[in-house]
């Protein structure tokens, strides 16, 4: 079935709650399950490229290997599950919706994240979360360099190593409320076993919201 076809029928044709579909030898297709908007299920069993499940709206795609760039790009809800790598710009500017990733993230893993929650279970890639304005990340591995540059509302968990913070980007206390964000968050992404007061929080501290001559060098 070609690419445009598939799409068609899940876009068009899958309209009952609770509908499932299996998608074989999807060979690296880019943008594929993209501009879901019902309650079905979809399962890709193979290796995804480009924007996989991109604009997704209340469906829940599973991906059974890696996906190249851009997966779960702004998503509005339902949940996208990856269970090996990602690219870089994994849900990249996300409005809604849950994405898990079981394997590692590459760069700029929630650019301009405006409202998702993301969780890798390995590592992200360096500028992760650059000017994410609402909307969480959550690293049970390292952070790359420049985490959280030039962020905005967005708050970050990182469980393993977060060296090298991006511009206005600090750690932030862990209060019993985001350990009860957290909590939810690695329920649902199958991690409840992970101890919450393992990980360091954090988030902007507020000094590029407005232009300053003192901080030019950091824009």
């Amino acid at each position: 079935m070609p690419l445009r076809d598939a799409n068609a029928r899940l876009q068009g044709d899958a309209k009952s709650a609770g509908a499932f579909f299996k998608v074989i030898n999807p060979r690296g297709a880019h943008a594929l399950a993209c501009g879901l908007d019902s309650e079905i299920e979809v399962e890709v069993e193979g290796h995804t490229g480009y924007y996989c499940a991109g604009m997704n709206k209340l469906a829940r795609v599973v991906i059974k290997g890696n996906a190249g760039q851009g997966v779960a790009e702004n998503m509005m809800s339902g949940e996208v599950r990856v269970t090996g790598d990602v690219s870089q710009s994994a849900g990249a500017t996300a409005h809604g919706g849950l994405l898990v990733v079981e394997g590692n993230a590459a760069a700029r893993c929630g650019i301009s994240l405006k409202g998702g929650d993301i969780v890798v279970k390995g590592n992200v890639g360096h500028m992760s979360m650059f000017m994410a304005q609402a909307g969480t990340l959550v690293v049970l591995g390292d952070a790359g360099d420049a985490l959280g540059d030039s962020l905005y509302e967005a708050q970050i968990y990182v469980r393993g190593s977060a060296d090298n913070l991006g511009a206005d980007c600090v750690e932030k206390e862990l209060r019993e409320e985001h350990r009860e964000k957290l909590r939810d968050l690695l329920g649902k992404a199958g991690c409840s076993d992970v101890d919450v007061s393992e990980f360091k929080r954090f988030g902007s501290a507020r000094a590029l919201y407005n232009f300053k001559p003192d901080n030019v060098d950091a824009y």
